[in-house]
């Protein structure tokens, strides 16, 4: 297990003195972030594997292309894709389940943000189990990583009544901040943690991003509302952790998926 040393304090404090995203939404901002924490934290195997697999504009920086999702999204070859940024959960249920709530608009099962990490882990581990399906497993990597960011934002476990908070007009001022909590790395380890050795487990972060929903994103911000300084540095905590344990935890099921890689590597 990696721990936070003084050079990844480092890392976040200069990296995210930037504009953070909304409680509404990560934004090229924050995917940028989850994706550049990550990769601080591959083993020595996975960031090559992943180095190995990203596209030659990336440069071998994986945060380059963390948003590449949203950014295709809308484009006719990959509409297919636009249901499994988010799940919705029934409005003021505030917990998520995936037999209930993991499905698209057209009740088409497995069609949520959930059910595409698990997916697209899958694809990337068939390389070790000599799968014979053809994956792109670039894709599979770009979509990965975008995804476990998705599932880390609150409202994009939100509810069904008002799209997961996007019917909800509200206007929010924008502020800078930094990122250099060095006392999570107690946490780390935690976060890292997934049940029963699974390589991922998002359900797991789907329902913390429902709790929080309910609790902090969603309170007080009544349709119509402006959202002032009050609302926003009391999130802001939330909106920090959320972003560092979404690096964290992309990294944990990178390496768990490229641990043959690291074990080769270290021979």
């Amino acid at each position: 297990m990696m721990h936070m040393d003084d050079e990844r304090v480092r890392m976040l404090f200069l990296l995210l003195l930037m504009p953070l995203p909304t409680v509404l939404g990560w934004g090229k901002e924050g995917h940028y972030v989850i994706c550049k924490i990550a990769q601080g934290y591959l083993s020595e195997g996975a960031l090559f594997s992943v180095k190995q697999l990203l596209p030659d504009s990336a440069e071998g920086d994986l945060a380059a292309v963390c948003s590449w999702a949203d950014e295709v999204r809308f484009n006719y070859h990959y509409r297919w894709s636009s249901a499994l940024h988010y799940v919705d959960t029934p409005d003021f249920k505030c917990n998520y389940e995936y037999c209930r709530d993991c499905h698209d608009s057209s009740k088409h099962k497995h069609r949520c943000v959930t059910g595409a990490i698990y997916n697209y882990t899958m694809q990337l581990k068939s390389v070790d189990a000599g799968s014979e399906l053809n994956y792109n497993l670039t894709e599979a990597l770009l979509f990965l990583a975008h995804f476990v960011g998705d599932v880390h934002q609150p409202l994009h476990v939100g509810f069904i009544g008002d799209l997961g908070g996007n019917s909800i007009t509200v206007r929010w001022y924008r502020r800078k901040t930094n990122l250099h909590h060095d006392n999570w790395s107690n946490d780390v380890s935690n976060w890292e943690h997934c049940a029963h050795n699974y390589t991922a487990c998002p359900d797991r972060y789907a329902s913390e991003s429902i709790s929080l929903a309910c609790k902090f994103a969603y309170k007080n911000a009544t349709p119509g509302s402006t959202l002032e300084d009050e609302y926003f540095l009391s999130r802001l905590p939330i909106v920090e952790k959320r972003l560092a344990q979404g690096g964290v935890r992309l990294a944990a099921v990178l390496n768990n998926i490229f641990a043959s890689k690291t074990r080769t590597a270290q021979a």
